[in-house]
């Protein structure tokens, strides 16, 4: 057994000082006040510790792209990546593509997540949406879903698959019941969803949208659009890309008074860190300029931010306490894809895996205790 120690600790719904965390077998046993006796001891010298960081939207690492590259090579990059922000925890993410490329991208994550299991699974984004919203996505690759392929996805990889980004709109009634039926998430995503068509949509079981206000109707005064359904229902999840480009902070500050605790933090980054300077492919060519991914035309065509960064904007610019932008970025969202019995929260019997961090978000690291 270890205890960490000399730590301010974010347990998921409080925050305790003078307390340690006993571990022992992968797996956080209980938080202490006083410490047994001549127990392993790991120092956190004053800083703060937390459940790891998660992100259910990650394309790619440093220098790789999940989606144009679907295999082991890529995803060991995604994780170094990852790990290296203080994200130990995170779902690949593959954009619309054709189905033997969804096919080999299952695989390779199944495989990768065997030995990995930090690496949550995938995030599948399309290519069911609709071409008005696509963004980023190739508009020939885009496409309503036959039942042979939802049948194949779901056969092949509804164990792995934890989250697919859909626009509902553009799957039958009996295609979206199929999905709600199995253990993936659905998110309501690159869509022309109107307010009605979304709340009917949240009505059968749809509890997350992807990436708010991106890729989807606003809010208007007469047709208040997804936008809109998503602040008048309160089941509904929503993250945001809080790297002041994606969103206006103003537009952040008022999805918080709306969500609350629903409202959480997704990165996802084209690449983290900001060393890819530019890619090209499948029609796709994005140029890293003033700190965001641009397309030729100026669009913004990935983000670049990282979880950390992500959480310092939540303080800084969402004017909210540590302890809310943290919980962001770790129970909020293993609630919004189901996880939350199994990451997210410092109680015992989770993992002993934790992010730690100053409280300028800008020393951090993974800390695993085996």
């Amino acid at each position: 057994m270890k205890a960490i120690t000399n730590g301010i600790i974010y347990t998921g719904d409080a925050v305790l000082q003078n307390h340690h965390i006993l571990v022992d077998s992968n797996k956080i046993v209980s938080i202490v006040q006083e410490l047994p006796a001549d127990i392993e001891t790991v120092d956190l010298e004053g800083k703060n510790i937390s459940a790891g960081f998660i992100d259910i939207q990650l394309n790619g690492g440093f220098d790789r792209y999940f989606s144009q590259q679907p295999d082991q090579e890529t995803l060991m990059d995604l994780y170094k990546a990852s790990c290296s922000f203080a994200t130990p925890y995170f779902l690949t993410t593959l954009i619309s593509s054709p189905q033997q490329t969804i096919i080999e991208a299952i695989k390779a994550t199944r495989e990768f997540h065997e030995q990995h299991p930090t690496m949550l699974g995938m995030h599948l984004e399309g290519p069911f949406m609709n071409p008005e919203k696509r963004g980023a996505h190739n508009k020939a690759i885009i496409r309503n879903p036959t039942d042979k392929e939802l049948d194949e996805i779901i056969d092949l990889g509804g164990d792995i698959i934890k989250v697919m980004t859909i626009a509902p709109e553009c799957f039958t009634d009996a295609q979206l019941q199929k999905l709600l039926k199995t253990d993936i998430v659905l998110s309501a995503g690159h869509s022309m969803m109107t307010y009605d068509q979304a709340q009917r949509y949240f009505s059968m079981g749809i509890t997350l949208v992807t990436h708010l206000y991106n890729a989807m109707t606003q809010l208007g005064h007469r047709e208040c659009g997804t936008v809109g359904a998503v602040f008048d229902n309160d089941s509904v999840y929503a993250p945001l890309i809080l790297d002041g480009g994606h969103c206006h902070y103003a537009a952040a500050r008022i999805a918080h008074q709306q969500k609350g605790d629903k409202l959480f933090l997704i990165s996802d980054a084209a690449f983290l860190g900001r060393q890819k300077q530019h890619m090209e492919w499948d029609g796709l060519s994005i140029k890293l300029e003033n700190r965001f991914y641009r397309d030729t035309a100026g669009n913004l065509g990935g983000a670049a931010i990282s979880m950390p960064e992500a959480i310092k904007n939540a303080v800084d610019h969402m004017n909210i306490p540590l302890q809310e932008a943290v919980e962001m970025a770790t129970i909020r969202a293993a609630r919004a894809v189901k996880m939350e019995n199994n990451i997210g929260r410092i109680q015992p019997g989770y993992p002993a895996v934790f992010s730690v961090f100053d409280d300028d978000l800008l020393d951090f690291k993974v800390l695993i205790i085996k």
